[in-house]
């Protein structure tokens, strides 16, 4: 999996742009909490997830833009945290252990 790290707004305003052409994925990991690391695990050691671009957060060093993302994309903030992005609106949004490469590829193939 080739996920790339999210550090600014712009780049946020960027990845809601791209949704028009092709959907967008933001996992936010807090890399303080086990059950975070669980999900964040399950995402990037598979090979099952496919179809979109993947952004990665770091919650606890880009706070703010996790604030800003919440606000962007109409969405509470919870951490861990898996977005899906099509047409410049959150389709799909799911936490903890919720969080499924499975679940994921299923939602960016038929959302």
């Amino acid at each position: 999996m080739n996920w790339k790290d999210l550090l600014t707004a712009q780049q946020l305003d960027e990845i809601i742009g791209l949704s028009h052409q092709q959907p967008q994925v933001i996992f936010k990991h807090s890399t303080r909490c086990s059950i975070s690391s669980t999900a964040w695990n399950r995402l990037k050691n598979t090979e099952k997830l496919k179809g979109a671009d993947f952004y990665y957060l770091d919650l606890l060093a880009h706070r703010p833009l996790s604030g800003q993302i919440a606000v962007a994309l109409d969405v509470e903030h919870e951490s861990p945290q898996v977005l899906l992005i099509k047409k410049g609106k959150c389709v799909y949004d799911e936490s903890h252990l919720g969080i499924t490469p499975d679940e994921l590829q299923d939602q960016i193939l038929n959302a």
